[in-house]
This record gives C-alpha cells, sequence and structure tokens, in this order.
C-alpha cells in the first residue's frame, strides 16, 4: 500500500510541476491564434531564425517544463525543429540540482552547462538548415516522403470527419514552422474538434442573413472556426485550460507507469545497464536518456558523480534526457511517425555526441 501511495504521489508530483509551463504556454498559443495578423507572423519569422540560440539558452534553466512548452509550441509550429532540438538538447532537468547537492566545483558545473548549450546551439541550426535543404532537393524530399515520413504524415486534417483533406508534406510543414502562427489553429483542431461549436454557431450561424457569406467562409477555413469574437479573453482562457488538462491527464497516467516500473523494477538495473566499456556506456546512456522521466538524468548524473561514467557517456545520456518533453509532444504532435523519427534522430544526436567526445578523450 505504501509503494502505491509514493508511486502515485510521484506521478502527481512530476505532473504538477508542469502545469504552470502548460498554462502559460496553451494561454500563449490561443492568444497568437486569436492576434495572428501580419504583425504577428512577422514577429514570429524573424524570432524563428534565431529559435536555437533562444532554446539553447532556455533549456539551461534546470526545469523541465520548458522542454513541455518547446514541444507544444512546435506541435503548433511556432518554433523551427531547430530549436526544439536546441531545447531538448540543453534542458537539464535533474542534473544541475544534483551537481550542486554534491557541491561540485563551480567551474565544472559551468563547464557542463556551457557544453550542452553548444552542442545545443551548433545541432539545432544545422537541423533547420538540412530541414530546408530537404526542401529545396526534390528527389531527396520525395524520397524521405516515401521511406520515412509517408505521403499522409500530416493528420492535422484527418481528425476531423467534415474535413476535406487527405493529408499533408511533412517536410514543406516542417520548414515553415517559425514562419507564422498559421498552424496553431490545427493543433486546437486536433484536440478538441468542434470545441467551440456554441460560439461558432453564435458568430456564423445567422451569416447569410446579413450577407457576409464571403467574410464566413474566410474565417470557417476549415467548416469550423476557432472565432471567439464575442468573449475573446474567457475563450482563451478556456480553451488553454482545456487543452492543459487533457495534455496533464495523458502525462499523469504515462508517468504513473513509468514510475510503478522504475520502483518495481530499481533503479540499479539502471545503473547496471550501464556499467561497461566507454562506447556500450555512451550508447546506453543515449538510451536511458530517452525515458521520459527525470530519473534517467538522476542515474545519469549520479553514475557520473561516482566515476562509474566518464564526461562523454554522461554527456550523451543528459544531452537528450529531456524529461517529459518527449511525451508532451508525443500527445501534442499526432503525427505518430514523425515523432518515431525525431526519437530516433534524438537518440543519433546524443550517442553522435558522445563517440565524439569520446573519441578526443573526454
Amino acid at each position: 500500500m505504501d509503494l502505491l501511495i509514493d508511486i502515485l504521489l510521484d506521478a502527481g508530483k512530476d505532473t504538477l510541476s508542469l502545469l504552470p509551463f502548460l498554462l502559460v504556454t496553451y494561454l500563449a498559443l490561443e492568444t497568437l491564434e486569436h492576434v495572428a495578423g501580419d504583425r504577428v507572423n512577422g514577429a514570429i519569422k524573424r524570432a524563428g531564425a534565431a529559435g536555437p540560440v533562444v532554446g539553447s539558452l532556455l533549456g539551461m534553466v534546470p526545469q523541465c517544463g520548458f522542454s513541455a512548452m518547446a514541444a507544444t509550441l512546435y506541435a503548433g509550429r511556432v518554433v523551427t525543429l531547430g530549436t526544439l532540438v536546441a531545447v531538448f538538447l540543453s534542458t537539464s532537468d535533474e542534473m544541475l540540482p544534483l551537481l550542486l547537492a554534491e557541491q561540485v566545483p563551480v567551474q565544472t558545473m559551468a563547464m557542463l552547462l556551457a557544453s550542452k548549450a553548444l552542442i545545443a546551439l551548433v545541432t539545432g541550426f544545422i537541423v533547420d538548415a538540412a530541414i530546408r535543404g530537404l526542401r529545396r532537393n526534390a528527389r531527396a524530399h520525395a524520397a524521405i516522403r516515401r521511406t520515412v515520413l509517408g505521403t499522409s504524415a500530416n493528420p492535422a486534417h484527418v481528425n476531423c470527419a467534415h474535413d476535406d483533406h487527405s493529408g499533408g508534406d511533412i517536410i514543406d510543414e516542417v520548414a515553415e514552422a517559425g514562419v507564422s502562427a498559421d498552424h496553431i489553429h490545427e493543433l486546437c483542431e486536433r484536440d478538441h474538434c468542434g470545441c467551440d461549436e456554441d460560439e461558432d454557431e453564435h458568430e456564423h450561424g445567422h451569416g447569410h442573413d446579413h450577407g457576409h457569406e464571403g467574410e464566413h467562409e474566410h474565417h470557417d477555413g476549415h467548416g469550423h472556426s476557432h472565432s471567439h469574437e464575442g468573449t475573446p479573453v474567457l475563450s482563451i482562457i478556456r480553451s488553454a485550460i482545456s487543452h492543459t488538462v487533457q495534455v496533464s491527464v495523458f502525462i499523469f497516467l504515462v508517468t504513473l507507469i513509468l514510475v510503478a516500473v522504475l520502483e518495481t523494477f530499481g533503479e540499479s538495473a539502471i545503473e547496471q545497464f550501464l556499467r561497461g566499456n566507454e562506447t556500450l556506456a555512451v550508447l546506453g546512456s543515449a538510451l536511458v536518456g530517452l525515458i521520459p522521466n527525470c530519473s534517467a538524468s538522476v542515474v545519469i548524473t549520479q553514475l557520473y558523480l561516482e566515476g562509474a561514467l566518464q564526461l562523454a557517456p554522461m554527456l550523451a545520456g543528459t544531452l537528450i534526457s529531456a524529461g517529459v518533453g518527449y511525451l508532451v509532444l508525443f500527445r501534442t504532435n499526432r503525427s505518430a511517425r514523425e515523432n518515431a523519427v525525431f526519437l530516433i534522430m534524438m537518440y543519433v544526436i546524443g550517442a553522435g555526441w558522445g563517440l565524439i567526445l569520446s573519441a578526443v578523450g573526454l
């Protein structure tokens, strides 16, 4: 019974710590959707180019809530894929608090954080450049669609029965991320199709009587507007809370399972898995880093402090240890294939940097 209570408390604590970040993010997304125009889209476009810089710096803050925010913003295509990667790579999760608790020298902590931020910055820009290159290269673009992402990778228009779209080009969509706020509406619709039908009826139900057929067609877009002209503030808050609750419930349930598994089998199993030769330790540490729970960064950092892990495998794991950011991404970004590719990409990035650092003797 005590074990069950501990599992529930741990899962609840992990979920509650994310609520402020999720709520603030969804409030921002809902507000952007309502005020999106040339000025807002222009600001997003200007900020998008510098996304990896901002992402690598924000990720240094020891709070996995930033990875959750980045995942949500990416699902709405407000930030670029490179920005998301930069935040995930620089996120320290529980690493910094552990280093502080163990009174690790300040210069060592600064070196670790700076290394993660620099790697995040460089990798973020490389990812964004690669996406733009893929988009321009018609042959590579087509090959990726056929073999990796599929021809209908974007499910944004297929969750609603009354949509006329049959799919989309994910490379184009990802390449356009960080350019405008136009994709936020799709994120909202994926979570609750017709959630604002009452307001739509109020706003558009008598459109023909007032001679605004063209105007309503423009605002309805896909036949189900997200307009809230009547009470915009209340509608923004209500929609943001709805999104936050949905994502939080998902995170709680998955975290509950993860905590139960870790409590049952113990973190010692992970420690044994990582105690091997350095190359295997790098590959194993990167794999452990993908566990969407703070336990991953705790175990990796603790083994580093004990001398069981060298710097290279430690960074391989903590670089991609973004905590519940992965859960938020899988919940908000509905393309399972795209998410799977992202997960594999993060593992390759973490293991790749770890092997490079190991090769140079770190």
